[in-house]
């Protein structure tokens, strides 16, 4: 069986939209066979566990069987193992805390009461944290 490099991969069981994505998280070290980071051009083979970090979250996978053509979601399961622990799971659906005051359009830069009334509202909500 030929070798089958790690970002065709990665692409092949739909961890990444492109090749180039997975080209690059595994230039940027995203992407560890292991412990060790994975090159671009690191062959897999069945067996190996793959670290895939993507934002906040770390996903595992297990090598079923190599693959170099993409395949059907449905099919991923027969190429792949996913063995990601719950608690990474849970981060996706972790509520984002996030607020926005609105100001009206050309009203400018804030003024200094403007800023003091900001900065009273940002208080307010830290203490609630």
């Amino acid at each position: 069986m030929e070798d089958v490099r790690i970002d065709k991969y990665l692409w092949a069981i739909r961890v990444f939209k492109t090749r180039t994505d997975a080209a690059d998280a595994c230039k940027g070290g995203k992407v560890k066979v292991g412990t060790v980071n994975a090159k671009p051009s690191r062959p897999v083979q069945p067996g190996d566990i793959l670290n895939v970090r993507k934002g906040a979250v770390t996903f595992v996978y297990k090598v079923i069987q190599p693959t170099e053509h993409r395949v059907g979601a449905k099919l991923v399961s027969d190429f792949a193992e996913n063995l990601t622990p719950q608690a990474e799971l849970d981060k996706l659906r972790a509520p984002v805390e996030t607020f926005f005051i609105t100001r009206d359009r050309g009203a400018g830069r804030p003024t200094k009461k403007d800023r003091r009334e900001i900065e009273q509202i940002w208080d307010a909500l830290s203490e609630d944290l």
